[in-house]
């Protein structure tokens, strides 16, 4: 099991504390270092300022959002940063939600899978530098009834095949990421309940001639050391809270229907109806104990390596930490990863 690091969101003000984060992975030799975006910076942008300021970690998109580009902008800036980077990006979508998705990119969320099989085959047509000729029921290239003509990509790529992740939360967004993608971007991921994603995974890579552990396996798992892992699992709180109540509308959330499979029913539901009244402070104190730790690295480093070992255990390749701490001590959570990853001794 390799280290990665998720950034998460730009501008937030932890802009020149992130780049020292990104920088300092680079040193420890974490795998990667992931970016995200949902309407505020974009990760492209970003993505390429972290790997002009690195030299040997891979940079990538956790997630670029499929309604925010057409596949073919995607393939030409994922060849773009692969080639900027010397062959160090990997390329990681996601669908977004109904309300990102409708609101602010003005794209219908209708037929998530099928539109993220189509956009899947385009991109990669494209990274192949093939003319992409594609008629399907989402896209149609070139259009059928104008002067468009069929185009190879002209930027050459540094890599054949770019590594390609999709960020999956139900049974068959998972089998279709087992299908048809190179990795798989979990958020709340818990070893003790993750048989049940691994199951539709494991479907689709079958239906493709394949399996599980030809894919990269990379959550992205909230990290805070200290001496009182009950004390730790506070910083995460918003953080859940805001997921499980506030990502998408009442009937659309995805990450909270999650949090119901892995068996907090009646705490997602109490999460939500907090959240969506506003009572943001109720909507943390509701998250529950146990969800946090299954979901995170929380205490002494001991225990996060003990923690460690049951991600390892459950299949996951690349361990992708998020620090939750002041940062000013951002270098040294993840050095105390490293630690705790040579402890577990699986990496």
């Amino acid at each position: 099991m390799r280290l990665g690091l998720n950034l998460g969101y730009w501008g937030a003000g932890n802009d020149a504390a992130n780049l020292a984060l990104a920088r300092e992975a680079d040193t420890l030799g974490y795998s990667v270092v992931w970016v995200a975006e949902a309407y505020g910076s974009d990760a492209a942008t970003v993505l390429a300022w972290v790997a002009a300021q690195t030299s040997s970690v891979d940079v990538g998109s956790a997630v670029l959002q499929i309604p925010a580009r057409t596949p073919a902008a995607t393939a030409m800036t994922a060849a773009t940063l692969d080639t900027l980077s010397g062959g160090r990006f990997r390329l990681g979508l996601g669908v977004s939600g109904p309300q990102v998705s409708e609101g602010w990119h003005g794209v219908r969320f209708t037929a998530p899978l099928g539109r993220t099989r189509e956009y899947v085959d385009i991109v990669r047509a494209a990274l192949r530098r093939e003319k992409v000729r594609y008629e399907g029921r989402h896209f149609r290239l070139p259009l059928p009834d104008g002067p468009g003509k069929a185009l190879a990509l002209t930027v050459h790529p540094v890599r054949e095949r770019l590594p390609l992740y999709l960020a999956a939360i139900g049974p068959k967004n998972l089998e279709l990421t087992g299908e048809i993608a190179d990795g798989w971007l979990p958020v709340f991921f818990s070893p003790e309940h993750a048989e049940a994603q691994l199951s539709h995974l494991r479907t689709g890579a079958e239906r493709a001639g394949r399996s599980v552990g030809d894919l990269d396996i990379a959550p992205t798992v909230p990290l805070v050391p200290g001496e009182d892992w009950r004390a730790c699992a506070d910083a995460v709180r918003g953080y859940a809270a805001l997921y499980l109540g506030g990502m998408g509308s009442r009937d659309r959330n995805f990450y909270n229907r999650l949090a119901v499979r892995m068996g907090f029913a009646d705490a997602a539901a109490e999460v939500q109806e907090r959240y969506l009244a506003k009572d943001y402070d109720g909507a943390r104190a509701a998250v529950p104990l146990e969800f946090l730790d299954a979901t995170s690295l929380l205490g002494p480093e001991e225990r996060i390596a003990e923690r460690m070992t049951a991600f390892a255990e459950a299949g996951v390749t690349t361990l992708s930490v998020a620090p939750f701490a002041d940062p000013a001590a951002g270098a040294g959570v993840l050095r105390t990863a490293v630690a705790a990853l040579e402890r577990a001794g699986v990496a």
